[in-house]
């Protein structure tokens, strides 16, 4: 990761294309090198290894991307080539808490797939199969692209991020038998957007859509001005939706109150985006055999 972060030493913002290039020239790569696939053979091996590098950066708060498909080095990426001269792996972005917020999310998802199985990570780091390296690789897959799902969804103007919350409540099924609407370009204040479970619309949750920093806390009072939006309009039951989290004040407010209001915070809006493929795209599908002994003993 180091050479890839020394490139972009210089503050130039780049495309990640023309860094994957830059590596296989920095290493000296034959033609054939340079053309070699993963086993699947949908990706080149250097431009896989250049991408991944670049995405542990991005989790470790080392490199940012200020738009599609382009990086550019922050001043943490600056201090960490004279912090660690020689080499920069994951034992070094072991120092950054970004990195270890992305680690820890990978190691409970690997977990959480693990338990279902009665099985424990010790017993899988001791003896991995094929399975469990398959299962590791795609927590780290998804976690990494959870994080990125939501530093994009940080980047979009409000009305673009209430228009993302919008169709994902949409493709998760809410309104299919009404309609799913952004309602706060017609100024309707404390809500935007409604979600009609009834053609005729008398079935309705209400939703509440923030896009702030991850670092900044949804306190009470937002949750209490919600609930006073639900009540003006007789509502019961609202959605609130944000890129950051919630304080403990603000999950006991929308326990106390007589509506019934659902709390997504950033973590758990990223999970929702990818589950229900919300600004993501499949990479690639991998399917794993074994001996089908019943075949071979009937013959």
């Amino acid at each position: 990761m180091r050479p890839v972060l020394a490139h972009l030493a210089d503050a130039e913002t780049r495309r990640s294309r023309d860094v994957k290039d830059a590596m296989a020239d920095q290493f000296d790569l034959s033609d054939d090198e340079r053309a070699q696939m993963l086993p699947s053979g949908r990706q080149r091996t250097m431009d896989n290894r250049v991408g991944w590098a670049l995405t542990y950066l991005r989790q470790a708060g080392l490199v940012d991307q200020p738009s599609r498909g382009r990086v550019v080095i922050n001043a943490a990426g600056r201090d960490a080539l004279t912090t660690y001269p020689d080499r920069i792996g994951m034992k070094e972005l072991e120092a950054y808490p970004t990195y270890l917020a992305f680690r820890d999310r990978t190691r409970e998802k690997t977990n959480t797939d693990l338990a279902r199985e009665g099985r424990d990570a010790t017993t899988v780091e001791a003896s991995a199969t094929p399975s469990d390296l398959l299962a590791l690789a795609v927590a780290t897959n998804r976690s990494a692209v959870e994080g990125e799902v939501l530093k994009a969804a940080m980047t979009l103007s409000p009305t673009g991020f209430e228009d993302l919350v919008i169709a994902l409540l949409a493709r998760m099924g809410y309104g299919r038998a009404g309609s799913v609407e952004r309602t706060s370009a017609s100024g309707d204040a404390g809500v935007d957007g409604i979600i009609s479970q009834d053609p005729l619309g008398l079935d309705r949750i209400y939703v509440q859509a923030k896009r702030y920093a991850e670092d900044r806390t949804i306190d009470r009072p937002k949750i209490h001005e919600f609930a006073g939006a639900l009540l003006g309009k007789q509502g019961d039951r609202g959605v609130f939706i944000t890129t950051s989290r919630f304080s403990a004040g603000a999950v006991q407010e929308a326990e106390r109150i007589n509506a019934r209001i659902e709390l997504i915070d950033g973590r758990r809006l990223a999970e929702l985006l990818v589950t229900y493929g919300v600004g993501v795209q499949a990479e690639e599908t991998v399917t794993l055999y074994r001996l089908d002994e019943d075949y071979f003993e009937s013959l």
